[in-house]
């Protein structure tokens, strides 16, 4: 991706430079985006599935990948919007993600204990890309997983973000701060030796999860 015009529209909302993915404004930098957003490009999946989101940084890369494709691949977003309201209304959903040229993402307002009994998920199959971001807490990170691990494509690769440090978080509240301990199911998914898990320690920290072939 070398439109200089989509980065402009996509960092002049300042939130989409939060959340820890790198991002960088003065030197037009999508960070650890570029990293999203390959994948994507590579693998060519028609279903991407993203638990979470802050303000939509990565949906929006990762649906640009998958419009950038040209083989009509649709991301999946789940997020119940229990931050606040960002994602609470539908019409202003699709005008966000409208703004960056984006109509291939599907939004469920719902965690993804509720979303794993919707007619939606029952109808899933071959996912080529897993984004895990939402409550960050080894438990859920576990069940996200395991939600969709029977359902994705032998070569699919999934990301956990805020998976390299523990962290106390306050996005839900000062009296319901909470630790990150994304980093210990990652450390159990380590021991595996079908799988490989590579960090990417720069700012909140990604890993990659992929079959070792």
């Amino acid at each position: 991706m070398n439109d200089i015009n989509w980065i402009n529209e996509l960092f002049s909302h300042t939130e989409l430079l939060e959340m820890g993915h790198k991002q960088s404004l003065k030197d037009k930098n999508l960070g650890l985006g570029w990293l999203y957003y390959s994948q994507a490009r590579i693998i060519k999946p028609k279903i991407c599935i993203c638990i979470g989101s802050w303000r939509g940084f990565v949906p929006i890369i990762l649906a640009r990948a998958l419009t950038d494709n040209q083989n009509d691949g649709k991301l999946i977003f789940i997020d119940p919007s229990l931050a606040d309201d960002f994602w609470a209304d539908p019409q202003k959903n699709n005008e966000w993600f409208s703004r960056f040229g984006l109509t291939n993402i599907e939004h469920h307002l719902m965690t993804t204990q509720e979303f794993v009994t919707s007619e939606t998920f029952k109808k899933l199959k071959d996912i080529g890309l897993l984004f895990i971001d939402g409550y960050h807490t080894a438990e859920q990170a576990k069940f996200d997983h395991e939600a969709f691990k029977s359902l994705l494509s032998i070569d699919a690769s999934i990301f956990f973000h805020d998976s390299t440090r523990y962290f106390i978080s306050n996005i839900y509240g000062e009296e319901k701060a909470y630790q990150h301990t994304v980093v210990d199911y990652i450390n159990t998914l380590k021991l595996n030796k079908n799988l490989q898990c590579i960090d990417f320690k720069y700012s909140s920290g990604v890993t990659l999860v992929r079959n070792a072939f």
